[in-house]
């Protein structure tokens, strides 16, 4: 498939680039070589290939979700500045 100059032009407009001539001839070389790509793909015979997500099996690597005791209040509040009744205390910041 070979692209325009134009068509780069149009494409750096909708991107919001400002792109000069130099760099315009690049994109358009390998705008073209992509789409040529693309192209090339697009002739191999799929029908037997079922879809998928991913090319390589993929398996969760997440521990399993297991119930523990929690940290002892008195561990969790050892170290506040402040507390009161069992609570972390804090200063009021709303009037």
């Amino acid at each position: 498939m070979k692209i325009s100059t134009e068509d780069v032009r149009h494409i750096s407009r909708l991107a919001r680039l400002n792109i000069t001539d130099e760099e315009t001839e690049v994109m358009r070389g390998q705008l073209d070589s992509i789409l040529t790509y693309v192209d090339k793909l697009g002739e191999l015979d799929t029908k037997d290939v079922s879809p998928m997500s991913h090319v390589i099996p993929l398996q969760n690597v997440l521990r399993e979700d297991v119930d523990k005791e929690s940290l002892p209040r008195e561990k969790a509040l050892a170290n506040a500045p402040e507390k009161s009744d069992g609570c972390y205390r804090v200063p009021k910041i709303i009037e």
